[in-house]
């Protein structure tokens, strides 16, 4: 029998796998001055939304210098409007021993994940099982059919997300893949939250405050340019957020 049994003491903590959406910075190149006005520049289009954000910096796109990638500004101007820094994405070997450096989490790229994939295969043997790739392929789908009021956010981690109900302003509903609404889009929708980016948001009446696909977003400013309280369908093309009309899909 264990300590913990005998003496009645529970643990203070465990440790649990989990979903949780953040938003990638993808960086080209930095430059301290130009990097804080273009980053006041974006929250200023939706403050409530980068609020508090936890963020990726994300380094498969980088073309600059290592040696003008300094992390601790980046993560100082952040915390200054509110962001958080918490890791970077990819990167040489240079540019994540500079990122360790200064305490961020290392996440690999995609070409570092297939890397890794290919690394820790099973032999040839064990990949005779179409069935239970098949299954896999199968993302269950969540439902919901109550309104989704201000304040609340509805999470569908692994699938698809319909909604049989307004999403009311201040709401806000996430889903790895697709975004069903059947009826107004008030509030923020986010699909494709883990990078999907054939991911799609469809609704009954686009009336959003936001609007993302695999962390390509628009404003309300944005969205009433095109189709706006009309029955849409919102996807990404050419890393642009496409609106279409449903009777046009």
């Amino acid at each position: 029998m264990s300590d913990t049994a005998t003496s009645g003491v529970k643990h203070g903590f465990q440790l649990k796998s989990t979903s949780v959406s953040m938003t990638a910075l993808e960086l080209y190149y930095f430059d301290n001055d130009e990097f804080e006005e273009t980053l006041k520049d974006k929250i200023s289009q939706a403050p409530g939304f980068f609020r508090d954000t936890p963020l990726i910096i994300s380094l498969e796109k980088y073309e600059g210098l290592d040696s003008e990638l300094d992390f601790f500004n980046i993560i100082g101007t952040c915390r200054r409007n509110n962001i958080h820094v918490i890791g970077v994405r990819g990167g040489n070997d240079d540019q994540r021993r500079l990122a360790r450096g200064a305490s961020l989490a290392l996440m690999p790229g995609n070409g570092q994940r297939d890397r890794a994939h290919e690394t820790d295969a099973v032999p040839e043997k064990a990949a005779e099982a179409p069935a239970a790739q098949t299954a896999s392929e199968v993302r269950p789908t969540k439902i919901i059919s109550q309104p989704v009021r201000s304040g609340q956010q509805v999470h569908a981690p692994e699938g698809d997300l319909v909604i049989l109900a307004p999403v009311q302003a201040g709401a806000e509903v996430l889903a790895a893949g697709n975004i069903h609404i059947y009826g107004p889009l008030r509030g923020r929708a986010l699909a494709g939250i883990h990078g999907a980016e054939s991911a799609r948001v469809f609704c009954q009446s686009l009336e959003a405050e936001l609007v993302s696909i695999a962390g390509h977003y628009k404003i309300s400013e944005d969205l009433q340019d095109n189709s706006w309280k009309s029955a849409v369908q919102i996807q990404l093309r050419d890393d642009l957020l496409v609106v279409t009309p449903l009777d046009k899909a």
